[in-house]
């Protein structure tokens, strides 16, 4: 069986949203399939975007585009619960993210089995800290 999306059946957060303007820049637009439309960070660092899911998943891999200039920096990290139910996250995988704007892919080396999946994006290639990001898919397989 090929792997499958598996954001349409995640509850998604993120850190902040620019202005809280969550209408034209809130994390909906990660999922929208429209190049024209992104979720934009507030200021400061860390950011982060955290997918949760009512029962376990298998990711294999992870696309994530963002605009040149506002991406995550080479120390974004994958992030995982320390425990079931747990608000502690500890490093799955580290992302060393090039500053391009188009779309970049994690192809996990081990398939990684949870419920809940963090990216943190520790700095960022804006001087301010902000993260424009166009698209975020998850890749992988229901258990």
């Amino acid at each position: 069986m090929s792997d499958i999306s598996l954001v349409g059946e995640s509850q998604c957060r993120v850190s902040s949203v620019l202005g809280r303007n969550t209408r034209e820049l809130g994390k909906q637009h990660l999922f929208d399939g429209s190049a024209e439309t992104c979720w934009n960070s507030d200021q400061g660092v860390p950011q982060w975007v955290a997918l949760r899911w009512s029962s376990p998943v298998q990711v294999t891999t992870i696309i994530a585009q963002f605009q040149g200039g506002f991406c995550g920096a080479a120390n974004t990290v994958v992030e995982v619960p320390q425990a079931e139910g747990s608000n502690e996250w500890h490093t799955a995988h580290s992302w060393p993210l090039e500053d391009v704007g188009t779309p970049q892919t994690l192809h996990l080396p081990e398939p990684l089995t949870t419920t809940s999946l963090r990216l943190t994006f520790p700095s960022s290639t804006d001087f301010f800290g902000r993260i424009i990001m166009y698209k975020l898919d998850v890749l992988g397989k229901k258990l």
